[in-house]
């Protein structure tokens, strides 16, 4: 079945680059269908909004109304997402963090045709905690607003800018909600929005963007909040990004984790049944280098509260 896969550039340049970063998808759904052998993961849980098929259809009311819909879907409160990367692990989407191999390239996110299990790669090749946490966002804005998506339509360069541009105001309104936001923004003023950068873990940038999505400044003052940006050299580095934790994916860690403990299968199992490098696996799910060369010794697990959250040993059912 042919896949859609998101992607943020689908320039010439990139080509090579694209190519790359969908063999890495097909190794993650590889080692997940292989994890999947062992451990029962969490159903996917993404909502299915009646969307059209046309994503021109949308306009901006539309996106803030799916955004405030999936967090309610969700029982999300008016307030800052604690962790992006585990609300997406535990709503079933595998997450990957990965080197993609080109700087125009921040993440994917694709919806297996077969397993209906989504899956998100957020690039490392550049980026901050902050970056991070919004091509998360952005990707589920994907997989809620573009499900139904033909992707030849993204061959079209005006309607895939559009579709990128929509992702990008969902992630926007999924992680400042307008009225908390617009609330607590005491002043339309980049030492207001340092202010707020730690609660709500986002860049000042975004916030900018979102000010003026929301209404809550004109073009004017975000003209002269770009220019003032751009004066205290924060294009670059924001104040605050090297204080911000990243967001590591665990749901395969931990599934890997379990298998070894508990000795279902051995490192050398997974590489052999895999047939995919143990570098590459251990990027592709998070774990430490030459964790596959680990020697794991035989434990007792005492009760299920002891087992990783969000994933459950067929053995045990």
């Amino acid at each position: 079945m042919e896949r859609t896969v998101f992607y943020r550039s689908m320039s010439a340049a990139t080509k090579s680059a694209r190519s790359r970063a969908e063999h890495r998808a097909n190794w993650l759904t590889d080692i997940t269908c292989y994890v999947s052998s062992f451990v029962e993961l969490p159903e996917s849980n993404i909502p299915q909004f009646d969307v059209p098929d046309n994503p021109l259809q949308l306009d901006g009311s539309d996106i803030e109304q799916f955004a405030a819909q999936a967090r309610s879907f969700w029982r999300m409160r008016d307030e800052p997402v604690g962790n992006m990367v585990r609300l997406l692990e535990n709503q079933g989407v595998v997450v990957a963090r990965d080197k993609l191999g080109a700087s125009t390239l921040d993440s994917l996110s694709e919806l297996d045709g077969t397993t209906q299990r989504p899956f998100v790669i957020i690039g490392t090749d550049k980026g901050t905690p902050a970056r991070w946490r919004f091509d998360a966002a952005h990707e589920l804005g994907h997989l809620i607003l573009h499900r139904k998506l033909d992707r030849r339509r993204l061959r079209n360069a005006a309607e895939h800018k559009e579709v990128e541009n929509q992702a990008h105001r969902f992630a926007g309104a999924f992680l400042l909600p307008q009225a908390p936001f617009c609330d607590e923004l005491f002043a339309a003023s980049l030492d207001a929005m340092l202010a707020l950068k730690s609660r709500w873990r986002t860049s000042i940038a975004m916030m900018i963007m979102r000010a003026r999505q929301t209404h809550l400044i004109n073009e004017a003052v975000e003209k002269r909040l770009w220019i003032n940006y751009s004066r205290r050299g924060w294009r670059g580095s924001e104040p605050l990004d090297d204080l911000m934790e990243v967001e590591t994916p665990r749901l395969l860690y931990r599934s890997f984790e379990l298998i070894f403990e508990a000795q279902a299968q051995s490192p050398e199992d997974v590489v052999l049944s895999t047939g995919l490098p143990a570098p590459d696996i251990e990027s592709l799910a998070s774990l430490p280098e030459r964790f596959l060369a680990r020697d794991f010794a035989p434990v007792v697990l005492r009760g299920s509260h002891e087992w990783p959250a969000n994933v459950t040993p067929l053995w045990r059912r």
